[in-house]
């Protein structure tokens, strides 16, 4: 069977099966770019497409600026043709083109799909009928249907429908949750399952393909906006057990008994329950932002979703609760908090990498802030920090040997490379938001 012999629907596929499909990616952060590198692997020319210049190059150079890829794995991926661009005009020379932008919340917890909707109309010039239109980025169940296609097809001066069906003829449309856990070494991405939904079964039937060739087990649903909600159930089922630790901590407190212990035990037990454990608050593109997307939505169908929104707002009033511990801490101290000198450790949203999305350590600076501290951070993957989003911080990460200078250390983010009896040993006062200084007793210890 030649190329030339396929019609639309069945070249797109021959492409797939014999990596002669180029993939254009868009968003080269922490989801985007190790999809690029899945697929550069598997011998596909890749094209990865970033608004930010800086990304661009640093690619195109050979760099990395993603700690938990090195370098040489973007110029192995380079050999296989891999490379990045600004420009969307490239897009018509890709046959398939997956969305891998932010879907953050505005000042008001509501859905921003402003990163969606810019990249989708702004590629939407460029298509050509047989592409297939892949949307990773979490969002609520419906934004493919209702946001996405109409963009499209109203953006592409040629006309271009979604083909729904293998008799007629356009472009395809599928989603994807993308399933990236950073920092988390214990299962190769190829062993996580891919799910996907397609407007319609050759979509569906595409996309699976596609996937099939970087992932070990591809997982179909009957719609896009199936795969929407599986997406959040997963991280919303989360957000709600995190939020129910966290209460049961600020109990526990009151009541004088670790929580840390009773999870412990609980997770002994060997059917019917699965451990989380409390922290400060919660960081990361989805946890803390999925539980206000379906809320947000939810009210469209006269439905409120107070368990979830509950367990939203608990999990937002962590880094208030620990404040307020610090200033209690340092109040049996005499120590007034706005005349102290506080250092958080860590800045990422979790251990080991170098993200810093909705991070509870971001808030709890400007709280402390706000009440009069002086405030310095340590943070080994983040020599310094300009402002982003949601921070303005612009400062640069204060050495570990300084710790005696200050009034109070509070630990937000439990790296691995800090050593907390060095730490413990040096400090006037700890707070320890994580229980990283478990098995060390010390009078200088208030755990919260």
């Amino acid at each position: 069977m030649t190329l030339a012999s396929l019609d639309r629907t069945n070249e797109i596929r021959y492409r797939i099966e014999t990596r002669e499909a180029r993939i254009g990616i868009i968003g080269m952060g922490y989801v985007g770019l190790p999809l690029a590198l899945l697929f550069s692997e598997e011998r596909f020319t890749v094209t990865g497409f970033d608004i930010d210049p800086r990304k661009v190059d640093t690619l195109n150079g050979g760099g990395s600026y993603i700690a938990r890829i090195p370098s040489t794995e973007i110029q192995l991926a380079q050999k296989n043709g891999f490379s990045a661009a600004v420009n969307y005009s490239q897009i018509a020379q890709m046959d398939i083109v997956i969305i891998c932008v932010p879907t953050p919340l505005n000042e008001n917890h509501e859905p921003d799909l402003s990163y969606v909707t810019r990249t989708t109309a702004s590629i939407a010039p460029h298509l050509r009928e047989g592409q297939l239109i892949i949307l990773e980025s979490t969002t609520y169940p419906g934004t493919t249907e209702e946001v996405v296609i109409p963009l499209l097809e109203q953006g592409n001066p040629a006309g271009l429908r979604v083909a729904r069906n293998s008799a007629s003829r356009g472009i395809y449309v599928a989603f994807s949750p993308e399933r990236e856990d950073p920092g988390n070494d214990s299962v190769a991405r190829r062993d996580i399952p891919k799910v996907v939904g397609g407007c319609g079964p050759v979509a569906l039937d595409i996309a699976s393909a596609l996937y099939s060739t970087i992932f070990n087990r591809t997982v179909s649903v009957s719609s896009p906006a199936v795969a929407e909600m599986t997406k959040l159930l997963e991280n919303i089922y989360r957000c709600v057990n995190i939020a129910l630790v966290n209460e049961l901590k600020q109990l526990c407190m009151r009541m004088d008994i670790d929580i840390f212990e009773v999870i412990d035990a609980a997770k002994t037990k060997p059917f019917g329950f699965q451990a989380f454990y409390p922290g400060p608050g919660l960081g990361g593109h989805c946890i803390p932002i999925d539980p206000f997307y379906l809320s947000w939505k939810a009210k469209q169908f006269d439905f409120h979703t107070r368990f979830i929104e509950l367990a939203g707002q608990v999990n937002l009033g962590m880094p208030y609760f620990v404040v307020e511990n610090i200033i209690e801490a340092m109040s049996q101290r005499g120590k007034a908090l706005g005349r102290s000198r506080v250092l958080v450790l860590g800045l990422a949203y979790k251990p080991d990498i170098d993200d810093l999305r909705e991070s509870p350590s971001l808030t709890i600076i400007e709280l402390l802030q706000k009440r009069g501290a002086h405030v310095e951070y340590n943070d080994p993957f983040f020599p310094s920090v300009g402002h982003g989003r949601k921070y303005a911080l612009n400062m640069t990460s204060t050495p570990l040997d300084k710790i005696p200078e200050f009034d109070c250390v509070v630990i937000v983010t439990d790296h691995s490379q800090y050593d907390y009896s060095r730490i413990v040993n040096e400090a006037k006062l700890v707070v320890d938001t994580r229980n990283a200084t478990k098995g060390i007793e010390a009078a200088n210890i208030v755990r919260c």
